[in-house]
């Protein structure tokens, strides 16, 4: 398959689509993390046209999560962009499609999401509910559900990388989607 991960800089979903033989890419305004072979550096709604069996999007959160509820009112011209955003990646032709993201606004404006997951349920001692909305994919299973559930990823410290580091797919989440959806 031809697989489009959209707003993917670190190359970690596409990577896990790649092993499984598909010929995925990212697509990221910025610079992939680790080797750009596959990665097009660009605005995803410029290629996302093209002929695509499946895409993976990861549409960023800053002004849609409701972690950043408290913030909401000072930022309406930004959250406008990025529901827009949001929208025209689900309104995409791609036959196979999943939008990732955290608990966010897009539930009451748009959807309710075809299902949330954790990455505890993937490998990972980690709490981080993510949202999934889902266009002729499955529901994906737990691969490997762990105790030990620490809040990591909230309780992370400011830094310059703190929103990279955030958005980063855990590697289980990745490895399931490929495994699950890549047939």
């Amino acid at each position: 398959m031809k697989i489009l991960i959209a707003c993917e800089f670190s190359g970690i979903v596409r990577d896990a689509f790649r092993k499984k033989g598909h010929d995925a890419y990212s697509c990221d305004i910025i610079p992939c993390d680790v080797d750009n072979t596959y990665h097009i550096q660009d605005d995803v709604l410029k290629i996302i046209d093209k002929e695509w069996d499946m895409m993976v999007a990861h549409p960023p959160c800053t002004h849609l999560a409701v972690s950043g509820a408290r913030w909401f009112k000072y930022k309406q011209e930004e959250q406008k962009k990025a529901i827009d955003f949001f929208i025209k990646l689900s309104n995409t032709n791609i036959p196979k499609v999943a939008i990732e993201n955290p608990v966010c606004i897009m539930s009451t404006i748009w959807r309710k999401p075809d299902q949330i997951i954790q990455p505890w349920q993937f490998g990972h001692g980690e709490t981080k509910a993510t949202c999934l909305w889902l266009k002729n994919l499955p529901l994906l299973k737990p691969t490997n559900i762990v105790e030990g559930r620490e809040a990591r990823i909230h309780k992370m410290p400011p830094s310059k990388d703190r929103g990279k580091l955030r958005s980063k797919t855990f590697q289980g989440i990745a490895d399931a989607m490929a495994e699950q959806w890549g047939d």
